[in-house]
Order: structure tokens, then C-alpha cells, then sequence
């Protein structure tokens, strides 16, 4: 018994924190491996409509994620995978609890992909909805360490989630490096601009083939 617990158990106890915790770098890295190759199968399915990868990558999503959630992280492959590009970096430990909110959305995401595509094997408008909420929800994990089913859990959740990366979880004065002042804001309009501009004056430019180099310089 006491072997089972150790083995089927959410998060690992660290000194210092009282409740269980995770390495939000590994989770991190390991929401990118997912993001990268979703995005690819995807991308496959949409610009040749051949579904076989993105089959693939949702039966492997949802094992990793049930492997999360029924068994233990520290067994889940991607986890594994995380854990090794950033072994050398010192741990972010963030709590487990609302960690295992997230992963249970991620479970009943990937789940219902799994069923509608694979099982089914049909695609709709809910397959690419869900589909794109688990794209969004692995680039904001990974991209800016905002975990959008973090947030979830204190919402739905009336204990206060703790240890929350970047200490988000608790209210504090932002830093002057933090603020952003009306000049920065501006040029992030001025981008836009400059997009739209782009494609009026280019579009047609941009939209011719590429000749290759080689070629040219021959």
C-alpha cells in the first residue's frame, strides 16, 4: 500500500510548501512539446486535409494528459521530456492542486477530440473549436507562463489557489518595470498600422512565388 501511494499520487512534497507542488518549468516546456507538434498536425490537416498526424497527436495527448490526472505527472512522457531540457535551470514549484484543474479540462478536451476524430472518424466545427482552445490554452502555458485553467480553478474553486507562477495568485503593487505607459501602448497601434499598411501597399508582392536562388544567380 504504501508503494502505491508513492507511485499514483498529484504532485510531490517539498520542503517549505505545505501542500504538493510541480516544477512549472518542466510543465512549461512540456506544453510547449504538445503546442509544436498539435500545431503542426493541424496545420497538415487544414492545408491537405489529411487528418493522419493530427489522429496521431490527439491519442497522444490524451494518454499524456489521463497519465497526469489518474496516475502520476512525474510519469507523464512529455513531463519526462520537460524535465530533461530543464534540468540544469532551478525549479519554479507552483501547487498541484489548481494544476490538476487544468490537466482534468485538457482530459475531457482531448477525450472529446479523441471520440469525434478518431473513434468517429468525422470533423466538424466543434472538432476545430477544441482543437484550437488546446492550442490556446498550450501557447499561453508556454509562450507567457499563464495557465488559462489555472485561472479556471479560482473561479470555480472557492480555496485560493497557491503558489501561482510569477506569484500571480497574490495581490501586489506592480514594479515600475512592470507598468506600461501611453507611448508604449502607442506603438503597439503603430504595428498594427504598420500591418495594414504592409498589405495594402504589398499585398500583391507578397503574394507572388518565390524564385529560387540558385536559379536567379544562374
Amino acid at each position: 500500500m504504501k508503494e502505491t501511494t508513492k507511485t499514483i499520487q498529484f504532485g510531490e512534497k517539498v520542503e517549505g510548501y505545505d501542500i504538493p507542488v510541480l516544477n512549472e518549468r518542466e510543465v512549461r516546456a512540456a506544453s510547449g512539446i504538445l503546442f509544436l507538434f498539435m500545431f503542426i498536425a493541424i496545420t497538415v490537416a487544414i492545408s491537405s486535409q489529411n487528418f493522419v498526424m493530427l489522429k496521431y497527436m490527439v491519442s497522444i495527448f490524451m494518454v499524456d494528459m489521463a497519465i497526469r490526472v489518474l496516475i502520476n505527472p512525474k510519469f507523464s512522457p512529455t513531463l519526462i521530456m520537460g524535465r530533461l531540457i530543464v534540468r540544469k535551470q532551478v525549479p519554479l514549484y507552483v501547487g498541484a492542486p489548481q494544476k490538476k484543474f487544468a490537466w482534468v479540462v485538457g482530459l475531457v478536451l482531448s477525450v472529446t477530440i479523441f471520440t469525434l476524430l478518431t473513434v468517429l472518424n468525422t470533423y466538424s466545427i466543434i472538432t476545430g473549436l477544441i482543437c484550437l482552445i488546446c492550442l490556446i490554452f498550450l501557447f499561453f502555458e508556454t509562450a507567457f507562463g499563464i495557465c488559462i485553467g489555472c485561472k479556471l480553478y479560482r473561479i470555480f474553486n472557492k480555496k485560493q489557489a497557491k503558489y501561482c507562477p510569477g506569484e500571480v495568485c497574490a495581490i501586489s503593487e506592480r514594479q515600475d518595470i512592470q507598468k506600461t505607459s501611453i507611448s508604449q501602448i502607442m506603438m503597439i497601434f503603430a504595428l498594427i498600422a504598420y500591418v495594414f499598411i504592409l498589405v495594402y501597399l504589398f499585398n500583391d508582392t507578397f503574394a507572388q512565388r518565390p524564385t529560387d536562388l540558385w536559379e536567379m544567380l544562374g
